[in-house]
C-alpha cells in the first residue's frame, strides 16, 4: 500500500492516539514514583498501542519503555517523551483535551513530544503491514523524564545499553547536529528587602507572570511604571500594608529565550530603574538586567560560529528569608564546560550561586552516514533541498544515549508554542512526520 493511502485510512486512529495520550497530565509528580502516577499511565497507555500495532514491548520499571520489531545485532533506535511541562496560564482550550480547529489540534504535547511518538508509532506500524524486510532491529523508547533531567534514558541506558543509530522526534526538520552544553544552578539571595516574591512554571520556561510584595515607599512607582511602559511589559500595582506587584512577560522555551519576555527581569530591572535599594536588585542588574546571552557576565567571550550563549530565569521563590532563583543556561557547542565554570565567578557574600547539573554539549559532522541518512529521508519526502540541519540550545534525549539527533517535528519557519499555552500541531504535518520517519527507518536500515 502506499504511504498516503496508508495514512489517510488510519488518520482518524492517529489522532485517537494521540488525543488519548494528550489526555494524561503527565507533569513529572513525586504522588507516585518515579516520575508520578500520570506518567505510569500513560506509559501504559502508549505501551498497548504499540502492542495494537505489532511491536514487541517491554516497561522499564515506568521509568521507560519501548516496542521493537525487525531482527538483526544492529540497534536502530526512536526516543520521544510522555512528560510535559507545566501548562501554565493563557490557554484558550483544556490543554489536556485535544481540540482540533481549522487543520490544527491543540493540547499539552502535541508537539513536545506526544506527537511525534505517535508519528513513530504509525510509520513502525506501515512498515510492519507492508512486511519489510528489517536488517536491523527498531526500537520505539518512550521515556517519561525528559523535561525534568532524562532520568528515564539513564536507566534505559542501565538497562539496556546503547543504540546504533537514531533520532528523536523533539527538535526540528531537517534536524539538530549540534545541541549547546546546559548549565544549571540556582541562584540565593540572603540579603533582599523583597518581602515575598513567586513566579514561573519551570526553569526551561521563559517566566510568564511573577508576583512580589516589597514596602510601601521603598521605590518610586512613577520610574517603576516608566520603565515597564518603554518596555511595553504589563503590570498591576496595588497598595495595601504593602505594595504588590504583578508583572507579565511572555513564555517562551529557555533555549531560545529571546522569543520571549522574562517576567522575573522585567520586575527586577523596573525596581532598580525605580530606585528600589537591594543587594539582591543591584547584582542582577550589574551581571544580567534584559540581556539574554550573557553579555554582563563575561559569556561573550566563549562564543563560537556555530552558537552563542543563552541564560533564562525560569522560576523564583522566597523560601524562608531567602530568595531562590533558578538560572538555565546553554553553552556553545565548541566550549569546554571548564570555561563555562571559570565564568561563573559572579557570586557575593549576599547573592550566593548553588551549583546544579553541567551537560556537556552535542556535535555531529554533517558528513556521517546516519545524518546523511535522515536528511535524505527529509529531502525525498519534502523536496526541500535548501534548508539546512541546525544548531540548538535545547536539550534532547540526544545527549542522554550514543548515536542519536534530533529529528522533527517541527518544520522551519512554524511555530508550535512549545512550552507556551496554546501548543498546536498543523495536521497536515502530522501527516508528513509518519511519511519522513518511515523513509528515515528505511534509511538507517540500510547502512
Amino acid at each position: 500500500m502506499d504511504i498516503r493511502q496508508f495514512i489517510e485510512e488510519n488518520f482518524e486512529n492517529m489522532k485517537a492516539d494521540l488525543k488519548e495520550l494528550v489526555s494524561y497530565n503527565s507533569v513529572y509528580s513525586e504522588d507516585e514514583k518515579p516520575f508520578g502516577s500520570q506518567n505510569r499511565k500513560v506509559l501504559d497507555a502508549a505501551l498497548k498501542m504499540m502492542e495494537e500495532k505489532g511491536l514487541r514491548t517491554e516497561n522499564l520499571d515506568y521509568y521507560a519503555g519501548y516496542g521493537e520489531t525487525g531482527e538483526g545485532d544492529e540497534l536502530i533506535g526512536i526516543l520521544a517523551h510522555l512528560d510535559v511541562v507545566p501548562c501554565g496560564e493563557g490557554w484558550d482550550t483544556d490543554p489536556f483535551e485535544m481540540v482540533e480547529k481549522d487543520g490544527m489540534v491543540y493540547g499539552r504535547g502535541v508537539s513536545d513530544d506526544k506527537g511525534g511518538a505517535v508519528a513513530s508509532m504509525y510509520a513502525l506500524k506501515y512498515l510492519i503491514d507492508e512486511k519489510y524486510p528489517f536488517r536491523k532491529r527498531v526500537r520505539l523508547i518512550l521515556g517519561c523524564n525528559e523535561e525534568t533531567g532524562s532520568a528515564c534514558i539513564a536507566h534505559y541506558v542501565e538497562k539496556k545499553g546503547q543504540i546504533d543509530y537514531g533520532f528523536t522526534p523533539d527538535g526540528s526538520f531537517p534536524g539538530i547536529y549540534a545541541e549547546k552544553g546546559m548549565y544549571e544552578a540556582a541562584v540565593v539571595a540572603h540579603n533582599s528587602r523583597i518581602i515575598d516574591i513567586s513566579g514561573g512554571e519551570a526553569s526551561n520556561v521563559v517566566c510568564k507572570k511573577v508576583n512580589a510584595v516589597v514596602p510601601k515607599g521603598s521605590f518610586d512607582e512613577e520610574k517603576f511604571k516608566a520603565f515597564l511602559d518603554a518596555h511595553n511589559v504589563k503590570y498591576d500595582i496595588k497598595h495595601e500594608n504593602n505594595v504588590k506587584i504583578t508583572v507579565y512577560g511572555v513564555a517562551a522555551h529557555a533555549s531560545m529565550p529571546d522569543l520571549g519576555v522574562n517576567a522575573i527581569s522585567h520586575l527586577l530591572e523596573a525596581l532598580y530603574a525605580a530606585d528600589f535599594d537591594d543587594s539582591f536588585v543591584k547584582w542582577f542588574h550589574e551581571h544580567f538586567a534584559l540581556t539574554v546571552h550573557g553579555e554582563l557576565a563575561g559569556f561573550e567571550k566563549i562564543e563560537d560560529k556555530v552558537s552563542n550563549t543563552s541564560i533564562n530565569f525560569g522560576v523564583i521563590r522566597k523560601n524562608g528569608d531567602d530568595i531562590e532563583m533558578s538560572l538555565d543556561m546553554r553553552f556553545p557547542v565548541m566550549t569546554d564546560s571548564a570555561k563555562v565554570c571559570e565564568l561563573m565567578n559572579f557570586a557575593d557574600p549576599d547573592n550566593e550561586l548553588r551549583i546544579g547539573e553541567l551537560v556537556e554539549p552535542l556535535y555531529f559532522d554533517i558528513n556521517t552516514p546516519m545524518i546523511r541518512a535522515l536528511k535524505k529521508a527529509y529531502e525525498d519526502v519534502t523536496g526541500d533541498h535548501e534548508s539546512e540541519m541546525e544548531a540548538i540550545g535545547g536539550g534532547t534525549y540526544a545527549k542522554a544515549i550514543h548515536n542519536c539527533i534530533a529529528f522533527g517535528c517541527e518544520f522551519a519557519g512554524e511555530d508550535n508554542h512549545i512550552h507556551d499555552a496554546n501548543e498546536s500541531m498543523v495536521l497536515e504535518n502530522f501527516k508528513k512526520q509518519v511519511m519522513i520517519y518511515v523513509e528515515a527507518i528505511r534509511n538507517l536500515n540500510e547502512i
